[in-house]
C-alpha cells in the first residue's frame, strides 16, 4: 500500500524579529514574505503553500505576539491568536541566542489557547558556538512549556530545516490535499505586489517612516504592446513630511523604491513589470478602521 498523505495548516509564530517570514521562505522553497532586519515587517496573515507527494503543507506566517498598542497593534495581534487556534500544528520560533533565564513567557503564555500541538523552532543556531551552548536553553524550554518537540534551525543557511519540515508532514491528520499541487499561495497578486513594494520602503528608509506606510494596489494588467504587465500602485503615508521623504530630493527615493521592487517582481511573474508609483497623505491611517479596511488589515470575522 502506498504510503497515506498528510495535509494540513500549520501556523509560525513567535516573537517580531525571529525570523518566522525566512523561515516561511525555506520551507515553502520561494520568497512568499517580505524579510527585513526591523521587527513587525510582517502585518497581516501570509500563507505559503508546500506539496510533496506525500503531504501538502499550508504555512500561516503571522504578525509578531507582542503585546503592541494602537488599532493596527491590536489587529495584528488578534491575527497571531486566531492562526494558533485554527491549525492542526504551531511552530514557535524563538532565538538560539537567547538567555535561558530570561524566556518570554508572556509569548509562550499566548500559546495555551491552542489545542493543536506545538514544535519549538530554535533559529539563528549558526549564530552559536559551540553548539553545546544551546543545552541549557533547550532544557529551560522544556520545563517552560509542554512541546511536542524542540528543533535547533537555521532558517537563513537552511540547517536541519528539512528534518523539521518531515517532523510536520508526520504530525498532520491524514487527508487530500487543499490546493492544486502547482499552488504557491492563496493570496491574490495584489497582495505580493503590495508586500514587495513595502519591503522595499523598509529597507530603504528610516526610523518611523516604514510603519507609517501603506501599498494599495489600484491596478494590475497585461498589455501586449509592449508586452509587460502594467501595475499602478498608492503609497500611503501618515503625515506631508513622510510623503516627502518616501518621494525624496527630484523623487530619487521613490525611484530607488520602485527600481528595486520592479526587479523582484519580474523574477515573481516571469515577465517584464512597468511600475507606477504614487504617495499619498492618508492622517493616522493606522488609527481609521475605514482605511484598514481598504489596506487589508481589519478583520471581518
Amino acid at each position: 500500500m502506498p504510503p497515506a498523505h498528510r495535509a494540513g495548516f500549520v501556523a509560525l509564530v513567535g516573537r517580531p524579529n525571529v525570523g518566522k517570514s525566512t523561515l516561511l521562505n525555506r520551507l515553502v522553497g520561494e520568497k512568499m514574505a517580505i524579510v527585513s532586519p526591523r521587527p513587525q515587517t510582517t502585518r497581516t496573515r501570509i500563507t505559503g503553500i508546500r506539496t510533496r507527494p506525500d503531504a501538502q503543507v499550508v504555512f500561516v506566517d503571522t504578525p509578531g505576539l507582542h503585546p503592541g498598542s494602537g488599532r493596527l497593534a491590536e489587529l495584528m495581534s488578534k491575527v497571531a491568536e486566531r492562526a494558533v487556534e485554527e491549525v492542526d500544528l504551531v511552530c514557535f520560533v524563538a532565538e538560539a541566542t537567547e538567555d535561558p533565564a530570561r524566556l518570554d513567557h508572556e509569548a509562550l503564555d499566548r500559546l495555551r489557547s491552542s489545542r493543536a500541538p506545538v514544535v519549538c523552532c530554535l533559529n539563528k543556531i549558526d549564530l552559536v558556538s559551540p553548539k553545546s551552548r544551546l543545552l541549557p536553553l533547550i532544557a529551560a524550554y522544556r520545563v517552560a512549556y509542554p512541546f511536542a518537540e524542540i528543533v535547533p534551525i537555521s532558517a537563513e543557511r537552511g540547517e536541519h530545516c528539512d528534518r523539521l519540515l518531515d517532523l510536520i508532514v508526520a504530525a498532520l491528520p491524514e487527508r487530500p490535499a487543499y490546493f492544486p499541487p502547482d499552488t504557491l499561495t492563496d493570496q491574490p497578486e495584489t497582495f505580493w505586489v503590495a508586500e514587495a513594494i513595502r519591503e522595499k520602503i523598509f529597507r530603504l528608509t528610516h526610523q518611523e517612516v516604514p510603519y507609517s506606510c501603506a501599498v494599495r494596489v489600484e491596478e494590475l494588467t497585461e498589455r501586449r504592446r509592449p508586452e509587460c504587465l502594467y501595475i499602478r500602485a498608492v503609497i500611503f503615508v501618515e503625515r506631508e513630511s513622510q510623503r516627502g521623504i518616501v518621494i525624496g530630493k527630484g523623487g530619487a527615493m521613490l525611484k530607488r523604491i520602485g527600481s528595486s521592487a520592479r526587479t523582484d517582481l519580474e523574477r515573481f511573474f516571469g515577465i517584464k513589470v512597468f511600475l507606477e508609483l504614487t504617495v499619498r497623505v492618508r492622517s493616522e491611517w493606522r488609527k481609521d478602521d475605514r482605511a484598514l479596511r481598504e489596506f487589508g488589515f481589519l478583520l471581518t470575522s
